[in-house]
């Protein structure tokens, strides 16, 4: 275990924020929380008819002991957001899904994502299985508030956790996945489930994030899934000790000026980074930091464009201070003349 992974567990172990180690020390939030009488987490924004929602994780305090895996990250149901713009009211339209109504699932009711195709609307999102190894499973309504219907089964072939879906131009559409450590990819390996699979080690090249074609009905894979290569400046795949750089967990994909931007977090370092493709396979090259560290253990986002303008949608521990107990925000997002992201300091 690295030195600095060393010391952002101790911290969330203390209770602290990353703001102990000085980031974000005596500095202002650049923005406020969208909602505040529940705890919402990694936020994956869309707009459909018009209209702005949220696909948030609802933090709950479990009275579970903090671990360095996320066993105290137990969220139990999904609850979206909605808002007619940016800045304007936001709506909680109460339960979407429940743990208790997926057959298959076990414990923990991660990050998830949503889109619109077909006259439906689809759930995408992770949860531990009975046996407790992270699945992707899917769910169903004819409205972008839910209430949602679960799949009898998670998706044939998934893992992980972390799912987005990307639909593109030409009608294509894809899934997007993965998270180290408590994520459980470093159990998997050429899709092949080893519950002894290991952590890199400093120079070792460092795991990838996962994607595969979803089929029309977009329920299951049309492919078998394949592992995204983000590399560096020359073409080349980062290493484990690169973990400013390399990828973590928490991804996201969205398109601009007909490049695709991949994005994610770097999981123990706290930044959100970003790379550039040409295709929705990649190779995506790193291009820097989007979201620099936020207050809490973790950094998850979601970029999307309204109006004119662009957003990204993140949260940190603003209300709280306790790691697993978060909040959603938003802030602009702006380009540079070259297609590159302008860095967003979270904290001013």
């Amino acid at each position: 275990m690295q030195r600095t992974q060393s010391l952002l567990i101790a911290a969330a172990l203390m209770g602290c924020t990353v703001a102990s180690f000085g980031q974000s020390a005596g500095k202002k939030p650049i923005s406020q929380p969208l909602v505040s009488h529940i705890y919402t987490a990694d936020p994956s924004a869309h707009i459909f008819n018009g209209k702005i929602y949220i696909y948030p994780s609802h933090d709950i305090d479990a009275a579970i002991k903090e671990d360095d895996e996320g066993g105290h990250f137990a969220m139990k149901d999904y609850h979206i957001l909605s808002m007619d713009k940016i800045g304007g009211k936001v709506t909680d339209n109460g339960v979407a899904l429940d743990i208790k109504d997926i057959p298959w699932a076990g414990r923990q009711l991660w990050a998830p994502d949503a889109t619109y195709k077909n006259g439906t609307y689809y759930l995408y999102f992770p949860v531990k299985d009975k046996g407790d190894i992270f699945r992707i499973g899917v769910a169903t309504s004819k409205k972008p508030t839910g209430p949602f219907k679960p799949e009898p089964a998670p998706i044939k072939g998934s893992y992980s956790i972390d799912p987005t879906v990307f639909q593109d131009t030409d009608g294509k559409s894809y899934l997007y996945f993965g998270g180290i450590w408590g994520g459980q990819l470093q159990r998997w390996t050429g899709n092949k489930y080893d519950a002894k699979g290991a952590l890199k080690k400093p120079d070792e090249l460092a795991y990838q994030p996962r994607v595969a074609r979803l089929s029309a009905d977009m329920k299951e894979f049309a492919e078998p899934v394949r592992e995204l290569q983000v590399v560096d400046a020359n073409g080349k795949p980062f290493h484990e000790k690169d973990n400013d750089k390399r990828f973590f967990e928490a991804a996201w994909i969205h398109k601009y000026n007909g490049k695709y931007y991949f994005s994610y977090s770097t999981g123990d370092t706290h930044n959100i980074c970003y790379a550039i493709g040409d295709n929705p396979y990649g190779p995506f090259k790193y291009q820097g930091v989007v979201l620099k560290p936020v207050q809490g253990w973790t950094n998850h986002h979601s970029i999307v464009q309204i109006g004119p303008k662009w957003y990204i949608f993140y949260h940190d521990v603003q209300l709280s201070g306790k790691t697993h107990l978060r909040n959603v925000k938003v802030t602009e997002l702006t380009y540079n003349a070259d297609g590159t992201i302008k860095t967003i300091e979270a904290y001013k």
